[in-house]
């Protein structure tokens, strides 16, 4: 399962540079596929979004950091737990119970984003 940031963010920005996929955003940041990650071209992810890596999406949120479920990987392939949630401080990193995934597919995500 993916990890959501819930409001009771504080925007203090301690999950961002956590994220070994650059999945992490601030609020009212556009985001790509290609940074952070060995994506190029035209991809199309998981949830069926088809687009060029480097091409700007819409921000997941306006007002406080968000998560891009298609590059969260749950920190699967990298650490033992989700680095986002391990240091913030509020607490507000939290499974995403409308993005469930196994370890299986969390991993092959993770092999996707990074060739």
């Amino acid at each position: 399962m993916a990890i959501k940031i819930t409001d009771e963010c504080i925007n203090c920005g301690a999950c961002e540079p956590e994220c070994p996929n650059n999945a992490i955003y601030e609020g009212g940041e556009e985001w790509s596929f290609a940074e952070g990650t060995g994506l190029a071209g035209k991809v199309t992810s998981k949830t069926g979004i088809t687009a060029d890596a480097d091409e700007s999406q819409e921000p997941g949120s306006y007002d406080v950091y968000y998560i891009v479920t298609d590059k969260c990987t749950e920190c699967k392939g990298f650490h033992d737990e989700p680095q986002c949630a391990a240091v913030c401080p509020v607490d507000c990193c939290v499974p995403d119970e409308d993005h469930v995934e196994t370890e299986e597919e969390l991993l092959e995500k993770k092999d996707f984003l990074h060739l």
